[in-house]
């Protein structure tokens, strides 16, 4: 059998980076927690490997990014650009999955798509030829995953590259009900739109973690 790659998470010690550690760890997947803060990530991680029983690490981000195969950012919109300059010179040959929303504080249930374009096609962009980019994981509700349970909604998965899709989707399936193929790169910011819709849904209506589902869909046709 395959082994698992190894994945970091570039904001690890956030609830949706956390969140998607402890799931993917508890599933066999070697993990590396990051964060700007050494010390922060390793007592993150510290506290996931007593709880499961298993092994993870923490280092600082760039750190995690370079020992790792697959790398997930979790950043705050605020610090998305900066952190893709820091893990830049350790991502040639690598995945970047990048789950990042531009929420604008504080009107965040407001979906205000910020001039630079796509975070995901800023990525891209900003990491060059030699790195895959995917988006995915912008709709999943990180205290459902702190519970140890799988996040109930579908996430949409979108890259140019279809084997970096397949890739991403079998990671999803694993956190969430399943992964959905939503096509190129470029369709990313419409689920980055949408979360500032499922915010205000949230509010609302008061839930904790509004989701998505893709209707229509048999299960044995996504992959």
């Amino acid at each position: 059998m395959q082994s698992h790659p190894t994945i970091a998470i570039v904001g690890g010690t956030g609830d949706l980076g956390s969140g998607l550690a402890r799931l993917l760890a508890a599933s066999g997947y070697p993990v590396i927690v990051g964060s700007r803060v050494r010390d922060k990530a390793e007592q993150i991680a510290s506290d996931l490997a007593s709880h499961l029983g298993i092994t993870v690490r923490g280092d600082d981000n760039r750190g995690a990014a370079s020992a790792a195969g697959i790398v997930m950012l979790c950043v705050p919109y605020s610090n998305h650009d900066a952190m893709l300059e820091e893990i830049k010179p350790v991502m040639n040959g690598k995945i970047l999955v990048d789950a990042v929303v531009p929420l604008m504080p504080p009107k965040v249930a407001v979906v205000q798509l910020p001039a630079a374009g796509s975070p995901a096609l800023v990525a891209q962009r900003t990491l060059g030829v030699g790195v895959r980019v995917a988006a995915a994981f912008h709709h999943v509700g990180a205290k459902k995953l702190h519970s140890g349970e799988k996040a109930d909604c579908d996430v949409l998965v979108f890259a140019d590259d279809a084997a970096v899709r397949e890739q991403v989707i079998g990671l999803a399936n694993v956190v969430a009900t399943r992964g959905v193929d939503g096509g190129p790169l470029a369709n990313a910011v419409a689920a980055e739109a949408l979360t500032s819709v499922l915010i205000a849904i949230n509010r609302r209506y008061k839930i904790p973690g509004a989701g998505i589902r893709i209707t229509g869909l048999p299960a044995s046709e996504v992959r």
